[in-house]
């Protein structure tokens, strides 16, 4: 298939089945296959999620959310990624580790977010860190994958070239591994937003998670789609620009792969 129908198949596939499904709900709904209160149609939907948007506090609720998930992205990535090098670089740290690292996924954030009420408080850094916790190990796993992936070819044709062990993690691992690493912050980065909400809902806060709150006190049940439909939108508008990143660095990496490869040949041969 060529390239440009291939691309235009994968937006349209989507775009189809979301029409067709909006399309039965909507006709369910309107031919009274369920009362509104508990289902509203999507039109409804639509119009409740622009007035919350143009006069209601959606924006600004979905903009502290935007913050905490952020921040949180941000704490992970400063300890996943470090972590996740010397997983798979140092024997004796991934030995050590990995069992912790992986008995700490059986614990739930729910449960972790009153444990971070009591011994930090309220507010913005509770819930970012929160946020990192459940971004943390997809981040630290494609880390890991991403180094060891790094041919071992490569990195001697580096060293042989004269590049100490800082400028073959800049300018060989770093390219090469960086594609993997922006798998792991895509994730963690649509993790995050669940994250926050799961800790304004245990932990208080100014975001969606509140407005859920209040929505559902409320029995209104076209507030509480209108700011579900705010929080998938937040987290596929982070998933999408990390994955466009992601595509990037993609590109940059196999051409720092392919100049690597080259070099390495030539070496060889002179050899």
């Amino acid at each position: 298939m060529h390239p440009t129908a291939n691309t235009a198949a994968r937006v349209a596939a989507p775009i189809a089945l979301a029409v067709v499904l909006l399309g039965a709900w909507e006709w369910f709904v309107r031919s009274g296959g369920v009362a509104e209160v508990f289902l509203p149609a999507p039109s409804a939907l639509a119009e409740r999620f622009w007035l919350e948007c143009a006069e209601g506090p959606l924006l600004k609720h979905a903009g502290v959310t935007l913050i905490e998930a952020l921040c949180g992205t941000g704490i992970a990535i400063a300890v996943a990624l470090p972590l996740g090098y010397l997983v798979a670089r140092v024997a004796w740290i991934r030995l050590t580790l990995t069992p912790y690292i992986t008995a700490s996924q059986a614990v739930p954030a729910v449960a972790v977010a009153p444990l971070l009420a009591l011994w930090i408080g309220y507010g913005l850094t509770p819930v970012a860190i929160l946020c990192a916790i459940v971004a943390f190990f997809p981040m630290l796993v494609t880390t890991t994958l991403g180094v060891r992936a790094v041919p071992t070819e490569v990195l001697e044709a580096a060293r042989l070239d004269g590049a100490n062990w800082a400028q073959t993690l800049v300018w060989v691992e770093g390219p090469l591994m960086l594609p993997s690493v922006l798998t792991g912050i895509r994730a963690g980065i649509a993790l995050s937003v669940t994250g926050a909400v799961v800790g304004e809902f245990t932990m208080g806060g100014k975001g969606l998670g509140q407005l859920l709150t209040l929505f559902r006190d409320a029995n209104d049940t076209e507030g509480l789609f209108a700011t579900l439909v705010m929080l998938v939108a937040l987290a596929i508008a982070l998933f999408t620009a990390v994955y466009l990143l992601e595509r990037l660095a993609g590109q940059r990496g196999r051409n720092a792969a392919s100049r690597r490869m080259r070099a390495s040949t030539m070496l060889v041969a002179a050899t």
